[in-house]
């Protein structure tokens, strides 16, 4: 694997050959998603992981992302990561099957001993060990408190590399532009013993505000403080790059990364003395099924700006006052706010409320702008508390519009969290079923008082509406679908929790109902929402960029 990846890299920057990769922190950060890129993205020589670690870590509070201008991030997810004994076996399977793409392991420590035995517990399996000594916002001990001082990486490189001196992968630390001198940084990794270096991670850490309101994005409690990726920090990365280059000499590896998006930055980038270039945050602008040819354009120096659809505008946070608000039952509340998003079930957003935090939620009527919200945690429970005439701040939105798939009639089926998005879902299907039927499903006892559900008269215009009380009994709901509610041909769109929505494709489609027309909406962990994290991979795709909503024809045999 050490020969594999040296005679692909060492020198290059003299042969001037294109070796693309991505980079840590970016996209291919869960085993699904690395797994997306060496079965469909042949173009990227160089898969890089996130920088896991030997225990889990939960990183900041939400919201870790922003874009203060157009290509240019905020970043502030501070090395969230879910252990490295829990990727393993997939990164094994994974290598198993496609060993064309070299393997560059990121791993983050605050200590020699933990980056010893993380080492340790990849040695096999990478082609490349990345050593964390870089993140500008990660806590105490870790990233930049490393690689900052040319003394204290050398002593980590040093023994390291004293405990692996026979190894089948190369020993490359990434290192921050933060350093005041990070020529002798570099020069004093590569003389303890290292393969190379790899530069540069994100600059600062910087405080940002939203303009619009002037509100500080990133929660101060946690530092407030992240790094910057993207277009401003080209040039810092070139400067970092020849620097490093000039004190290491044409032996040592360079990967070289920061702000590309061009073939020109690329070639750049080569000119510089990298023998590789890294993609980062250009890939928040790539569509999900073009980064083949993405990263083949900028193999060839084709031109790219037909592929880039910048999210910059998506990014910017709106203000609105909560005009009134509802206790619906079950945990929930409907919020109603000024202002007005164009959203389509499929879609979502954000809320924001600076200083507590940021999480994705479903449109639920766009007139009036209204969220349905269960109180689940401190975030939820804030925004349900908050009182009348607060602001609260949105983005996005972000996904795609569910498919609308031609049927003679629509069953559409809510429980839990999903009565959330369900309105939304009833408008999109209006427009092409006449015939929609609903089914609610609801915990306890239906109320005497004969009314179903307070605030939900605006579901009864698009069809007749059943709703299901448990009384108790676990997954009422399931038990009364009957052969009756797939009769002839029908689409069905579920949403709710995940365990139920599973349990009600599997009946729909057992009683006749044809599962590439039965659609659930997927929960799955968002924090970017524009495909720069990638921790909201399922099941072939990112529901951030393509949509929240999977036929279940695509989902059964992945559950």
């Amino acid at each position: 694997m050490k020969r594999k990846a040296l005679d692909l890299l060492k020198l290059n920057h003299q042969r001037k050959e294109v070796v693309l990769s991505t980079v840590s922190g970016i996209l291919t950060t869960e085993p699904g998603m690395i797994r997306h890129f060496a079965e469909n993205v042949p173009s990227c020589d160089m898969i890089t992981t996130k920088s896991y670690q030997l225990r889990a870590t939960l990183g900041h509070r939400e919201p870790v992302i922003c874009s203060p201008s157009d290509g240019t991030y905020g970043n502030f997810v501070g090395l969230r990561n879910p252990g490295l004994d829990t990727v393993l076996t997939e990164l094994e399977n994974i290598r198993k099957e496609h060993s064309a793409f070299i393997l560059n392991v990121s791993l983050a420590a605050n200590s020699i001993e933990d980056f010893i035995l993380a080492i340790g517990k990849v040695a096999g399996l990478a082609d490349i060990v990345e050593l964390n000594f870089s993140c500008p916002h990660a806590d105490s001990g870790f990233g930049a408190s490393i690689g900052a001082d040319p003394d204290v990486a050398g002593e980590y490189v040093r023994r390291i590399c004293g405990v692996f001196k026979q190894r089948d992968f190369l020993i490359i630390p990434k290192l921050t532009p933060n350093a005041k001198d990070i020529a002798a940084v570099a020069k004093a990794v590569i003389d303890a013993g290292a393969d190379g270096v790899a530069l540069i991670n994100t600059m600062g850490p910087y405080e940002y505000a939203d303009p619009a309101s002037g509100e500080i994005i990133f929660n101060r409690r946690e530092g407030g403080k992240g790094g910057m990726s993207g277009a401003r920090v080209k040039e810092t990365a070139l400067d970092c790059i020849r620097k490093a280059r000039a004190a290491i000499g044409d032996d040592p590896v360079v990967l070289g990364m920061g702000g590309v998006s061009t073939p020109l930055d690329v070639r750049q980038m080569l000119e510089a003395g990298a023998d590789s270039v890294g993609i980062g945050s250009a890939l928040a602008s790539i569509d999900f099924y073009s980064y083949e040819k993405y990263f083949k354009a900028l193999k060839l120096g084709r031109d790219v700006s037909s592929l880039i659809r910048t999210p910059y505008s998506r990014m910017q946070y709106r203000e609105h006052e909560l005009l009134a608000k509802e206790e619906i039952g079950n945990g929930c509340v409907r919020l109603t706010l000024s202002g007005s998003i164009s959203c389509s079930a499929g879609e979502f957003v954000f809320l924001w409320i600076p200083q507590v935090g940021e999480k994705p939620f479903s449109v639920s009527t766009v007139e009036p702008l209204a969220f349905v919200v269960k109180r689940r945690g401190e975030f939820t429970n804030a925004i349900c508390d908050a009182k009348v005439g607060s602001k609260i701040f949105s983005r996005g939105p972000y996904g795609k519009p569910v498919e609308l798939v031609q049927s003679e009639r629509a069953l559409l089926i809510a429980g839990g969290s999903g009565m959330a998005v369900l309105p939304l879902i009833a408008e999109r299907v209006s427009k092409v079923f006449k015939d929609i039927r609903i089914k609610v499903a609801l915990t306890g006892d239906a109320p005497e008082s004969g009314k179903e559900l307070a605030g939900s008269d605006f579901l009864s215009k698009y069809g007749p509406v059943d709703y299901v009380y448990d009384a108790g009994v676990l997954g009422r709901v399931i038990g009364e679908l009957s052969e009756k509610d797939v009769q002839g041909d029908v689409a069905c769109y579920v949403v709710g929790p995940t365990v139920m929505m599973n349990r009600i494709c599997e009946r729909l489609c057992s009683l006749g109902a044809d599962p590439d027309k039965v659609f659930m909406s997927v929960e799955s962990l968002t924090l970017c929402g524009i495909g720069m994290c990638g921790e909201c991979y399922c099941a072939g795709r990112l529901p951030c960029k393509e949509g929240t909503f999977y036929k279940y024809s695509e989902m059964r045999s992945r559950i």
